[in-house]
């Protein structure tokens, strides 16, 4: 009989690695290996959730709590559109605008031949302060003068409604702006008129507040807001197609509204 010689068995390298591991892993406690699997799933995970933030953070240009909407009326949060179908002119080389000042919540002050200057962001609750204003002064009160960035969509509309009830004028005088939700306020007036150096201009409404919503409940939001100003502009006798400008204008821009297309949207009475 032939004697025949062992073939090594290929998997004989595999086996004799399985039990240098198991035999170095078992020199350790096996609470210790465990404790030590534990943490690197903690630090993959942080790891993890480390590049969600930054990358959160570049795609944003903003840290976490950073809102450019309340830190400056001019500058609305920014959000993906398109550029707006036109553009409208720039009048921008007439205005004197003092940013510290429009900043401010809405502020009225009457001064001679009846005007009352209203200057300011429309803040939540600048209508019951005009109200008040008015039922302690309205009978001297014949033209009101504004200079404003917009901002409550609301407390605009509610002026708006006070003024024609009260039969009182509004102006945009040289140098001034009425922009965002402000020129709803202008069509507020029994008669209306803007300096050939002033500035009134309209753009998308945006939704500002910690409560976040849902993209169908904020299109329903949206939908129904314009509905409502569509509606207003109408019962002011303004034509609402100007609200169209605004539609077309992303928040972070202005489309200013030329003489001519005051005239033709009759936000100017002459």
């Amino acid at each position: 009989m032939t004697k025949q010689t062992a073939t090594p068995s290929k998997e004989a390298p595999l086996q004799r690695a399985r039990r240098l591991i198991v035999a170095y892993v078992s020199r350790f406690d096996e609470g210790e290996v465990i404790r030590w699997a534990f943490r690197g799933m903690l630090v993959g995970t942080i790891g993890v959730l480390g590049m969600d933030v930054w990358e959160l953070y570049q795609r944003n240009d903003n840290l976490p709590g950073d809102n450019p909407a309340i830190a400056s009326p001019f500058l609305p949060p920014e959000v993906e559109t398109r550029e707006p179908a036109e553009k409208g002119i720039d009048p921008r080389e007439f205005l004197k605008i003092d940013e510290a000042v429009l900043r401010q919540p809405m502020s009225f002050a009457l001064g001679s031949g009846g005007v009352l200057t209203a200057q300011g962001t429309i803040d939540p609750g600048a209508s019951e302060r005009l109200a008040t204003e008015l039922a302690q002064r309205g009978e001297y009160v014949r033209v009101i003068s504004l200079n404003s960035p917009g901002g409550s969509v609301e407390d605009a509309m509610a002026m708006a409604r006070l003024l024609r009830e009260k039969g009182i004028a509004t102006e945009v005088a040289d140098g001034a702006l009425c922009a965002s939700s402000c020129p709803l306020l202008l069509a507020g007036g029994e008669r209306r008129s803007v300096s050939e150096r002033a500035g009134v201009g309209v753009h998308q409404f945006y939704a500002v507040g910690e409560q976040r919503v849902g993209p169908e409940q904020a299109m329903a939001d949206t939908q129904a807001t314009t509905a409502r100003i569509t509606r207003l502009l109408t019962e002011l006798g303004v034509d609402p197609a100007l609200w169209l400008h605004a539609l077309d204008t992303p928040p972070r821009e202005l489309y200013y509204l030329s003489p001519e297309e005051m005239k033709k949207y009759r936000l100017v009475t002459g």
